[in-house]
């Protein structure tokens, strides 16, 4: 349970009002306008709140449900659409020359190619795309490759959808049981593993699955050849081991057991392998304006938490730590009741767990590829799909110019 102290006598009644607006309730001081704006977010995450003398204490729920993990997710992917409101309708137009309408689709042959972004327009692209997500927009440091895929077989190659990959975060406990690291074996070979963090088509290629052909394609040859090419030059500091090696993706479903990484296979190998649970422990189920207002807290207190290249998510768990230990509430429990995710690990070689481990020197890469991989998609998935009436339907009625985000 979470103990907060407040300075106002609030009443039941006052906290059915904070679950959707702190207007109408006095606030005492900035730290009382910081605690009410945690205590509305768990509330709206089921909560549930109880009084022991002069604190407040709330219960989280033995489990979240899908339906509170998306409304959560809409308030703060709707607080970061709202700032950047103005620039996303601005550049709206490029969006929609970048799409195909459905007819369009229902007629191709479909040709992946696959561009990496380089240039300010490509990575334009992909941001205006990224924020379509249901998912909150957010941005990872350190290792990144930014990747659009389009469709060659129609003229202007609409794009299909995006992926990106990512540095990986440094302690997974499921991750690194799975694997068999330890914390100096981990610390010496994770450089060759990444997170696949974004996977996703956009309509309406996600009408026929382009979701999974997004997944079949980041386990393809091609992949680990734009990672080697981007660092082929990079050297491990310990072993002097070439860091251009990618043996292992990883990434998380935010709802469970996921749709699009389900039975997800080729050569009668599993592609996306379950491999846990993350424990929950983060700040997905704080609003960018708690978290903000947390942040102007600690400007007023003269208190600064250092940000620095490479930091990501840790610098906003400290952030938390410190205002918890300024205003006097167990912030370790806040940050560890966090939305579960499942884990699936994409091994790209035969030997990804003992290369991993120093067990054997060089990776024995599976061959996927992309020709045969996006050739099996179309086999299992893609040809009784664009036989759906129903899907046929929602592909005839998608028009790129009424895309909105």
């Amino acid at each position: 349970m979470l103990k907060i102290q407040l300075q106002n006598n609030l009443t039941k009644t006052y906290f059915k009002k904070i679950k959707y607006d702190l207007d109408g309730i006095e606030i005492g001081s900035f730290e009382e306008k910081v605690k009410l704006l945690i205590i509305r977010d768990l509330l709206r995450l089921n909560w549930k709140v109880s009084f022991d003398n002069e604190k407040i204490v709330i219960v989280p729920p033995k489990d979240y449900d899908k339906e509170i993990i998306r409304q959560s997710m809409a308030v703060k992917r709707d607080e970061i659409l709202f700032k950047n409101r103005k620039w996303i309708e601005n550049n709206i137009k490029i969006v929609r020359e970048n799409l195909a309408d459905g007819c369009e689709v229902l007629k191709s042959k479909i040709k992946p190619i696959i561009e990496i972004c380089e240039t300010p327009e490509q990575h334009k692209i992909f941001r205006l795309f990224r924020y379509y997500w249901s998912s909150p927009y957010s941005e990872y440091v350190g290792r990144r490759i930014k990747i659009i895929v389009r469709d060659g077989a129609i003229p202007g190659k609409p794009v299909i959808g995006i992926a990106a990959l990512g540095s990986p975060i440094i302690h997974i406990p499921e991750r690194d049981n799975w694997i068999g690291w330890d914390k100096n074996t981990r610390t010496k070979n994770i450089i060759y593993t990444m997170d696949a963090y974004v996977i996703g088509a956009l309509p309406p290629y996600n009408y026929i699955l382009g979701g999974k052909l997004m997944s079949y394609l980041l386990a393809s040859n091609e992949i680990r050849e734009i990672y080697k090419k981007k660092y082929k030059n990079e050297i491990t500091r310990i072993k002097k081991r070439k860091a251009s090696d990618l043996v292992c993706l990883f990434t998380t479903s935010l709802y469970g057991k996921s749709s699009q990484y389900n039975r997800l296979k080729f050569n009668n190998e599993l592609l996306y392998k379950p491999i846990g649970e993350t424990k929950g422990f983060g700040t997905l189920h704080l609003t960018e304006e708690t978290f903000e207002a947390m942040k102007q807290l600690l400007k007023e207190k003269n208190i600064f938490v250092m940000n620095k290249f490479g930091d990501g998510p840790s610098w906003r768990m400290r952030v938390i730590r410190t205002v918890g230990d300024l205003l006097g509430f167990d912030s370790d429990f806040l940050l560890k009741h966090s939305f579960k995710r499942n884990i699936y690990a994409i091994p790209l070689a035969k030997n990804s767990k003992k290369f991993l481990n120093e067990e054997e020197e060089k990776p024995k890469y599976y061959n996927y590829s992309q020709k045969n991989i996006v050739n099996f998609w179309k086999r299992r998935w893609f040809n009784n799909r664009v036989k759906n009436p129903i899907i046929i339907e929602k592909m005839e009625n998608f028009k790129r110019e009424s895309f909105s985000i």
